[in-house]
């Protein structure tokens, strides 16, 4: 899509997760999208109308791409298409739709002139394995917080775009309990936790991803990454360094896996 024009957005429904943009289509017809960005969970289209298309997978959202480019980017989804929601005619004649059963997703316009101040990114924390992230962040972060520090990772104004599964694998491998409060980590727990956090991240990116789900990469290929879980949806399960069972709870609402012998 980058250094193509969006000849005509079909818009199918009025929202997703929020309402979509008011003149959706006619904002859209005709923009040239100049470059294609990501930060966290957030893809951004800097467009040449001066306005940023901002939009977010959610939880099943997909982009799937018809036409000339297809042999390179896309497979066969098998996904319906009544979730079909989305669709840019590209110049060139291919189409590349928006499909999200659930509708956790959404799409929002942002001036380009002020989107450093768009509020969804504007309070996120740095990304890991990016230069703003270490054990001294999270010294400084995580100092005088009583939350768990599981919760405290998978806050996303601490560290952008770190999810429960890799949360989980992070904390075994730096032997820290998801229970620990996150104002105990600071000192030698947060000189292993951050290079814990970021080989776990370079491993699942290298792996493909973790395909636990219905998630694949942009060729039609499942992540391997799943075949490597310390701990994630392993419950009962000897733990792979001390024997014990794998244990879960849930935490913030989401399942956490860990075990209790060897973190601490």
């Amino acid at each position: 899509m980058e250094g193509r024009r969006i000849l005509r957005l079909e818009q199918r429904r009025a929202d997703l997760r929020f309402p979509l943009p008011e003149r959706f289509g006619e904002r859209l017809a005709n923009a040239r999208i100049d470059r294609l960005a990501r930060q966290a969970k957030f893809l951004a289209a800097h467009l040449s109308t001066g306005e940023v298309l901002v939009m977010h997978l959610g939880m099943s959202g997909r982009f799937t791409i018809s036409g000339a480019m297809q042999g390179a980017f896309v497979h066969d989804t098998g996904v319906l298409t009544a979730h079909d929601h989305v669709i840019f005619h590209m110049e060139g004649g291919e189409t590349v739709t928006y499909n999200d059963p659930r509708r956790f997703g959404f799409m929002e316009l942002w001036p380009a002139a002020s989107f450093e101040a768009y509020p969804r990114l504007k309070a996120m924390g740095p990304e890991p394995m990016s230069n703003g992230f270490s054990a001294a962040y999270l010294d400084e972060a995580l100092a005088g917080k009583a939350a768990p520090i599981k919760a405290a990772l998978l806050d996303q104004s601490i560290i952008s775009g770190l999810g429960n599964i890799y949360v989980c694998e992070a904390l075994y491998r730096a032997g820290i309990s998801p229970k620990r409060l996150s104002r105990s980590v600071p000192g030698v727990r947060a000189s292993r936790l951050a290079p814990a956090i970021n080989a776990v991240i370079a491993e699942a990116i290298a792996a493909g991803g973790s395909s636990i789900s219905d998630f694949a990469g942009t060729d039609g290929g499942l992540g391997y990454f799943q075949h490597r879980f310390d701990v994630y949806a392993r419950e009962g399960e000897a733990c792979k360094r001390c024997g014990a069972a794998v244990k879960r709870i849930v935490q913030s609402g989401r399942s956490t896996f860990y075990c209790a012998t060897c973190q601490r």
